[in-house]
């Protein structure tokens, strides 16, 4: 695999295909739900079906991976088709790399695009990976969905306000994230497991992912009252005009 260090332009074959990684190995601790949040019932279906059924409803992508537990096989008995991938790691960056690798020796190639999204992002649309898949293939790293935040950003000392922060080049960090499937698992080795996102670890070897605006209904439910927007949301979009 090869590691590009800056932005300059890179020859890529025009026949790269698009494979999508979710990282599903999580326990949701901070949920509140009894086991895996993204297993947690969402406007009748595991919140992870609504996530996958996003992804089949964009033919570009070629297959999509899942990554769980070793010992996890809840999508078997969901007949999910998709690929499963029982090599979930301690950290979602060791999850992700894991699954890279297990695509890798499933025939894709590093100079494929690989869309890595967060399985509990269960509100995102084929209109929106659309977007990003538009945005991002001719582009020399890559990218992400990201949000220009819209609130006011305090800083914090001791549980009070220290400061307010300039928001005006402020984004909040989305998925999917999109980049070149070799560059990506050789950033993720060097940045290690302490990355949160894929950005971050391309950073880390010196890369400027593009940022592609995203929508505020692409929120990753991680709180209680969360799973209540998203089965409010999920079951909108469900209703009849």
């Amino acid at each position: 695999m090869t590691n590009h260090p800056n932005n300059s332009p890179s020859i890529f074959p025009s026949d790269a295909r698009f494979w999508a990684v979710i990282p599903c190995a999580g326990t949701g601790s901070r949920s509140g739900a009894e086991g895996p949040k993204q297993y947690q019932p969402l406007a009748g279906q595991p919140m992870v079906v609504h996530t996958l059924s996003a992804f089949a409803g964009v033919p570009r992508i070629t297959q999509t991976t899942v990554v769980v537990a070793a010992d996890d096989d809840f999508l078997q008995s969901h007949s999910a088709t998709v690929l499963i991938a029982g090599c979930g790691g301690a950290t979602r960056a060791a999850s992700v790399f894991n699954g890279l690798i297990f695509l890798l020796e499933c025939g894709a190639a590093p100079d494929d695009w690989v869309l890595v999204h967060d399985a509990a992002r269960c509100l995102i649309t084929p209109a929106q990976i659309n977007a990003l898949i538009d945005a991002c293939a001719s582009d020399e790293v890559g990218g992400l969905l990201a949000l220009k935040l819209p609130d006011t950003l305090k800083s914090e000392v001791d549980g009070r306000v220290s400061g307010t922060l300039d928001r005006s080049d402020k984004w909040l960090a989305q998925t999917p994230q999109m980049f070149r499937l070799g560059a990506l698992a050789d950033a993720l080795q060097q940045a290690g497991d302490k990355v949160t996102d894929e950005s971050s670890a391309m950073e880390f070897v010196g890369l400027a992912p593009k940022l592609v605006a995203g929508s505020a209904q692409n929120f990753k439910v991680t709180y209680p009252e969360d799973f209540a927007l998203a089965e409010a949301v999920l079951r909108a979009r469900l209703s009849p005009a």
